[in-house]
């Protein structure tokens, strides 16, 4: 949602130019006045829906209000997008005209058969796919588990963004009875709980207080979960926020890790829970540390990190055979909230954007779970909201 004002202008003069290129068209083509007609005035009625859009303020102003931007920015960009389509096969199908043959009506009609699934499968993806929970099952070998960890098993759910659905509670409730039906040993919540401010969460603390877990239940922070979207009037105006989301989480009975460690105990073994704070690359401030959460990362304790930007593990954990950190947890990526047939447009973002990695030697290992809520627009195609099941395994000792 912090698309600067110059884009959403240019926007805005794209989408003039398609639909005086349809409308054009469409006077052309049809003998019935009605198209070019329904044309005109979906069109003033859509660019009318961009306008309020980019008048309703971003950075201030309560909740409500960014819905309101969000679900406008959406319904504009479900119709934008499906005629931009159109119009670029139209325009391909008419290349021949230039050397006077006839346009390819085959084209054009491939065109138009696109846009309308496209505007289909992205108002299915916000009415429907967003709340379908899947499951996703994961084997982790770790070298030098301790025996009694050997099928211990870790709920790791991450991105909630409680704000995008204001005050209903219906899917955050789903989602806590889902992950206290899997009955694991840990739960762990790997960052941005709210968008902008804590005061989205408040409607959902009491509900995520059901969950429940006998090591424990833990949550770190994530890049929205600081306030840095959010236009505040004074410092202690901000100040006051974090400690409402602190208030909050001890509300839900979840233990935040603010850079430290917690140490899961089974039996006479135990391992380390590290949870650092926002480690991410620009233009997201830095908050975590891991030389202070854990100061030794080299020693032979078995540890898993949270952290909630996977750009972390990239840049500072993997190929570097100095810190013995077997499996590190994130978020962050969303699968950009849209995934088919296991290919995402992430991929020209993050190069870790969702599900298992490791790197070259095969020591250190990550895995990104793409969220459960969703942000800047309320769809998800594919990339259905995610639950991870993670269970440990000692590793064969190497021949």
């Amino acid at each position: 949602m912090r698309a600067p004002l110059f884009l959403l202008a240019i926007l805005l003069a794209v989408t003039v130019m398609v639909d005086w290129y349809i409308l054009h068209q469409s006077r052309r083509r049809c003998h019935n006045t009605l198209w070019s007609r329904l044309q005109l005035w979906s069109a003033l009625l859509f660019d009318g829906v961009l306008l309020a859009a980019i008048i309703v303020p971003a950075r201030s102003g309560d909740n409500d209000c960014l819905l309101w931007k969000m679900w406008l920015l959406f319904t504009f960009l479900s119709t934008f997008l499906p005629k931009a389509i159109a119009t670029l096969f139209d325009l391909i199908a008419s290349i021949p005209r230039l050397f006077g043959h006839k346009r390819i009506k085959a084209v054009t009609v491939a065109g138009i058969a696109l846009a309308v699934a496209l505007c289909a499968a992205m108002w299915w993806g916000a009415l429907v796919n967003r709340y379908r929970i899947q499951i996703r099952e994961v084997d982790i070998e770790i070298p030098d588990l301790p025996a009694s960890f050997d099928g211990f098993r870790i709920v790791q759910f991450s991105d909630l963004h409680t704000g995008t659905f204001g005050n209903d509670t219906s899917f955050v409730s789903r989602l806590t009875d889902e992950i206290n039906a899997i009955h694991a040993d840990a739960i762990v919540f790997t960052g941005d709980i709210v968008n902008r401010m804590s005061a989205e969460f408040e409607p959902h603390a009491g509900v995520m207080s059901r969950l429940s877990a006998p090591a424990g239940v833990y949550a770190i922070l994530g890049n929205h979960d600081y306030g840095d979207y959010m236009t505040w009037d004074t410092p202690d105006d901000k100040k006051k926020n974090m400690e409402l989301l602190y208030s909050l989480f001890r509300k839900t009975g979840m233990r935040l890790l603010l850079n430290e460690t917690i140490w899961l105990r089974n039996g006479n073994d135990s391992i380390a829970l590290i949870g650092v704070e926002n480690i991410g690359d620009p233009p997201f401030p830095v908050y975590g540390s891991l030389a202070k959460a854990y100061p030794t990362p080299s020693d032979s304790a078995t540890k898993i990190l949270l952290t909630h930007n996977p750009a972390h593990w990239v840049d500072s954990i993997s190929g570097h055979p100095e810190i013995n950190i077997p499996l590190t947890l994130s978020g962050h990526t969303h699968a950009m909230q849209v995934e088919v047939a296991g290919y995402s447009p992430a991929v020209f973002r993050y190069r870790t954007w969702g599900g298992l990695y490791a790197d070259d030697d095969d020591t250190h290992r990550l895995y990104v779970n793409i969220g459960a809520g969703t942000v800047g627009y309320p769809m998800r195609i594919g990339a259905t909201p995610e639950i991870t099941v993670l269970t440990l395994r000692r590793a064969p000792e190497k021949q």
